[in-house]
Parts: C-alpha cells; structure tokens; sequence
C-alpha cells in the first residue's frame, strides 16, 4: 500500500515538474504570409496588381540615341541657321507609369510620361513632364497630345503646328467609328516655327492662356481609314482642317494628306495649303521603307512663296526590343524679298532606340 502510494505520488511529481517546463517553452511565432505580385491580364500585357489594390500598373519606356545632321544647327539639333556644326547628338531616356482599374463608369486610366535629354551642358540632364492624363467614360483630362500629333507614315511630313496642351476632350470609340472634340488652352506658339523673323505678321504675337477648339471624326472600312480633324484658334480666330486617308495596297501602305488654314493658327502655321503622300513599304518583318513628299501653298502664309519636300525613311528592327531608323529630307523653298526665306537644305538623323 505504501509502495502504490510512493509510486502514484511520484507520478504526480513528475507531472506537475513538466507541465511547469512546458509552461516556461518559448515558441517561435509563424511567419505572416507574404502577397506577391499578381500578374493583370484585363488590360493586356505588361500589367501587374499593385499589392492590396485591384489597380494594375505598367512600367515601360525607351532610352534613345540619336544624332542629326544638317546646314547649321543649333545646339537643340534644329535647323534654322542659329548655329556653326553641321551635327548634333544627343540621348534621350522616357519612363511611361500607366495605372487601370474597373470602375462603375468603366475603366479609368492614367498615364505620366516623364523624360530626360541629355544633349549638352546647357540643357542636358534636365528631367520633365512630357505628358500627364487620366481618362474615364470617355473623357480624358490633363497635360497630352492632341489628335492633330498624329501623322502620316515616316518623317517627312509637317501636318501640325503645336500638339500639346492641357485640355478636356471626349471621344465616343465605337470601333470602326470614332469621332471627338477637345477645349484646349492656348499658351502661344513658340519662335522657333516663325521663318520670317523680320517683318512677319503681328498676329504671330499672342497673349498666353487663350482658348482653342479641335474636333476629329474618324471611319475604317476594311483596309481603309479615312481622319478628318479641325481646330479653331479663338484668340487669333483662326482655324485649320485636315484630312488624312490611309489604305492598305500590296505590300503596304499608302498615306495621303491635305491641309487649309484660314490664316496662322496654333494647330497649323506652316503654310495656308499642303498635300502630303506617303507609302510605308514592309519589304520584310524587320525592314520598312518609306519614301514620301509634301508641298505648300503659300509658305509661312506668305503670297506667292511655295515650298517643296522630298524624304525617305528607313525602319529596320534589330532584335526584340531595339529598333534602328534612318531618314534623309530634301526641302526647297521659292525665294521671298520681303521675308527672309528661300534656298534648299537637306536634314536627317540616325537613331538606336532599346524599347521596354
């Protein structure tokens, strides 16, 4: 009897000896569960879940070296005899941020282009805002590109004047059909569009902050896309229109294009009339050549001068993801007495660009 009770009793010890242990036990807590990245296929490609939001990003860009060739550039590359060298090279690196996500209007979209040129100790380095916009239920508001920014094939053509500008616009997309209108402010054109620096128009001088409105309406039937677009500049009151068709014929195609503007505007001040032709020729998948040709009317709305521009364009894509593109032009323009303009130039450039 004394023996069980011994034994019972040291049972009872030795459990109550390890419960205290057991209760003393440090034990490691779990570690929390980690959220990846999700990948966003609702918008195509290249989108991923910013973690804890139903909001999809894209990150892309491209970084650019380019050298320009022509009589007397300046140090921003342009040709218009300010400067002493016959080339000029510069690098230009964009990021593009764009942000989607589905709403009870429907999708609203952002998207910031930011970009930096590094050309000399000038200007060189400097970063900013090229673009910045968001846009739901069709309309889209902030600092972007106009439709008059959209040209024909190669880099021949001078269709628009001033291009960007914080604006409000709507568009109605119905796919094969698709027509706008866009309040822009009007913040001048700056000097380096004026050919005739000495006796030129005073209505080339323009108070800032003024009003402008575009219009576009645009149809594709199979291969065929016809674009017709006007501007009206409300400080000048002056307009453009413009019309421009594209079809697709053999191995390419082919772009043609027209312009008339009432006097000079901020949408168009090149010249009261052009037309415009190009032919974008896919000789491979890796190789477009494009050879085009422009003529104006009244150059620099000056009576009596017209003007002439032959160009060829040369697309070749490396690899995936870095592209090549070379372009030669060839301008003529009748000589003027009263303006300080005339004489032929020819210009080009040479370009690497690494998209991503």
């Amino acid at each position: 009897m004394n023996i069980k009770s011994l034994l019972l009793g040291s049972a009872a010890a030795l459990a109550a000896v390890s419960g205290a242990k057991a209760a003393d036990a440090i034990v490691a807590a779990e570690p929390e569960p980690m959220e990846y990245v999700r990948v966003c296929d609702a918008f195509g490609t290249g989108y991923f879940y910013i973690p804890g939001t139903e909001t999809c990003l894209k990150i892309g860009g491209y970084v650019r070296f380019q050298t320009n060739f022509g009589p007397d550039l300046d140090l921003r590359g342009s040709s218009r005899g300010r400067g002493t060298s016959d080339w000029d090279t510069f690098t230009r690196g964009q990021l593009q941020i764009d942000a989607k996500n589905d709403t009870e209007l429907g999708t609203l979209e952002s998207v910031i282009v930011l970009q930096t040129n590094a050309d000399n100790a000038v200007d060189g380095g400097s970063t900013f805002l090229d673009s910045a916009s968001f846009k739901i239920a069709g309309f889209k508001f902030g600092y972007y590109y106009s439709w008059w920014d959209d040209g024909i094939a190669g880099e021949t053509d001078a269709l628009a004047t001033k291009t960007l500008f914080n604006s409000v616009s709507y568009t109605y997309d119905g796919g094969a059909f698709k027509a706008g209108i866009s309040v822009d402010e009007l913040e001048g054109i700056g000097r380096e569009h004026l050919l005739g620096p000495s006796g030129l128009p005073n209505n080339f001088l323009r108070k800032d902050n003024g009003l402008g409105v575009a219009a576009m309406v645009s149809g594709s039937v199979g291969g065929v896309t016809a674009t017709l677009l006007g501007g009206y500049d409300t400080e000048r009151e002056a307009g453009a229109i413009r019309g421009i068709l594209t079809a697709a014929i053999g191995p390419g195609t082919l772009n043609l294009a027209g312009i008339y503007a009432t006097d000079p505007n901020v949408y168009y001040n090149e010249s009261e009339w052009t037309v415009a032709a190009a032919y974008e020729f896919k000789a491979t998948d890796k190789l477009t050549i494009t050879p085009a040709a422009q003529y104006f009317g009244d150059f620099a709305f000056i009576n009596g001068v017209d003007a002439w521009r032959v160009g060829l364009t040369v697309g070749y894509k490396i690899t995936a993801g870095l592209k090549a593109l070379a372009t030669v032009q060839y301008q003529d323009v009748d000589d003027s007495a009263s303006y300080k303009v005339g004489g032929d130039e020819t210009t080009g450039f040479l370009r690497l660009q690494r998209d991503f």
